[in-house]
């Protein structure tokens, strides 16, 4: 397919292969060094200005005809995302489609570009907020969703008529990067989409010194902070999604096992591999004991395969290092005292250690590793709680603030949720996938600056200012 390729003999590369069958190599990407990514940037940086010129109703158009062009490349997009990160392949079609929805909301965006005018305070003058397009922005991408988060910085940056891409994608999973790139050829200025393959340390460079004007990351904490600090150096400003502990109340409901199906579906989706992914389940004292019953019967029922089987209900993990990880992580969990709960895992594949079990942990302490650490796959803990306000100081009870959600019929425990929850995303009485057009982010150590989507994405994409006219 078009994505695979070979490096020339020699070359400094990194190699992907596939986690379902690590021995399947997918494909080889030559690494850039600082000379060459200065060079991208200054590419990136001639082709901007281009775009900025072109009117913002036919960049509407265009990009809108972009979006059309990704969606009829859907599928190759999919399988390049399945065969590289190993999640499900409708999962990795649902993430094509969804970026695509995602960045039509863009495109309606861009006609208003967030102006506005503002009462004068003196007569004679005339007042109104300005905000034109940044410049270069350096987008660092994760390998969890490989589609969806270049997608983000493309469509709202080239709506508002910056460059927002230069792109760092991982080096697990880089295809869909480079097949974007070049299905943008076609609507947009050369170099104004460019894909970066660097070392993190040729990025922070970048980031700290380069003639770029914002960054962009989607990852986790650690690798936040080092962005950050990279960006104080240059003051350019950062928007920053690292992960999260998301923790779901499951308090009253008329129909307990759909709501645990809502919850099982938020911890296992990419197999537990998104910043926004269930981690942690806090259930009131007296639904405990069904809740589990529940837990593991869906566990043990879910069939481990590769991606690209129809019949797959849970895929590996993205790659070994991870998969290492993550059962440390879990390990250390169990040896402070969190039980996994018998029959909550289907057997690993034993052809392949790629494939992690599915773990309900029960006996979970609030301040354990179970209760506070972040294991980014498919292991969910369970809490118990006496009364709402225990679950509450539990909920917000960790570094993180990105997603929460509460299963309850009361109004009165919604209205407190609402305005208790300390994260970014509140979800009542359902999982938590978020919609198309509403802004995507966190708090405490899951957030920094502007969230992507929604209206509000534009002022990490704009700059702000303010004119006074007198007449």
């Amino acid at each position: 397919m078009a994505f695979r390729y070979e490096c020339g003999s020699g070359e400094d590369a990194y190699e992907t292969v596939n986690p379902a069958n690590p021995q399947e190599k997918i494909g080889c990407h030559a690494v850039m060094g600082s000379d060459e990514l200065g060079a991208v940037i200054e590419q990136a940086n001639v082709a901007q200005r281009e775009w900025a010129r072109v009117p913002g109703l036919e960049r509407s158009q265009r990009l809108n005809a972009f979006i059309d062009a990704v969606e009829e490349r859907a599928d190759d997009l999919a399988t390049a995302g399945t065969l590289e990160q190993g999640k499900l392949l409708r999962e990795s079609k649902g993430e094509a489609l969804k970026s695509c929805a995602e960045g039509r909301f863009s495109v309606g965006e861009s006609a208003r570009m967030g102006a506005m005018a503002i009462a004068s305070g003196r007569a004679g003058y005339s007042s109104q907020i300005l905000r034109r397009p940044r410049g270069v922005i350096f987008c660092i991408s994760p390998w969890n969703f490989p589609v969806s988060t270049p997608i983000r910085k493309i469509c709202w940056a080239l709506a508002f008529g910056i460059v927002a891409v230069v792109m760092k994608p991982s080096q697990f999973t880089p295809a869909a990067n480079f097949l974007l790139a070049g299905i943008s050829k076609e609507f947009f200025p050369d170099d104004l989409i460019q894909v970066a393959m660097v070392s993190g340390r040729t990025a922070s460079e970048a980031v700290s010194k380069g003639d770029v004007q914002g960054v962009g990351l989607t990852g986790s904490v650690p690798t936040g902070k080092l962005v950050f600090a990279a960006a104080a150096q240059n003051l350019i400003p950062a928007q920053l999604e690292p992960g999260g502990k998301n923790g779901a109340i499951l308090n009253d409901t008329h129909d307990l096992e759909e709501a645990i199906i809502q919850i099982m579906g938020a911890a296992i989706m990419t197999s537990g591999q998104r910043c926004t992914a269930t981690s942690r389940v806090l259930v009131r004292e007296d639904l405990v004991a069904e809740t589990k019953d529940i837990l593991t019967a869906m566990a043990n029922a879910m069939k481990l395969g590769p991606g690209l089987e129809a019949d797959s209900g849970l895929g590996p993990l993205c790659n070994l290092p991870h998969w290492k990880d993550v059962r440390a992580t879990t390990e250390r969990a169990i040896s402070e005292g969190a039980r996994p709960l018998p029959g909550g895992s289907a057997p690993n594949r034993p052809e392949d250690d790629d494939y992690h079990r599915p773990t309900i942990l029960g006996d979970a302490q609030h301040d354990s590793i179970a209760g506070q650490e972040e294991i980014f796959g498919h292991v969910l803990s369970v809490l118990e709680y006496d009364t709402f306000d225990q679950a509450t100081e539990m909920l917000n009870g960790t570094e993180f603030g990105l997603t929460s959600a509460l299963f309850s019929n009361r109004n009165d425990l919604i209205q407190r949720f609402l305005a208790e929850s300390q994260n970014g995303m509140i979800h009542v009485n359902h999982g938590t996938v978020p919609d198309d057009n509403i802004p995507v982010g966190g708090i405490k150590s899951s957030g920094v600056g502007t969230y992507s989507v929604g209206p509000t994405a534009l002022n990490f994409c704009t700059s702000e200012h303010s004119a006074h006219v007198a007449w």
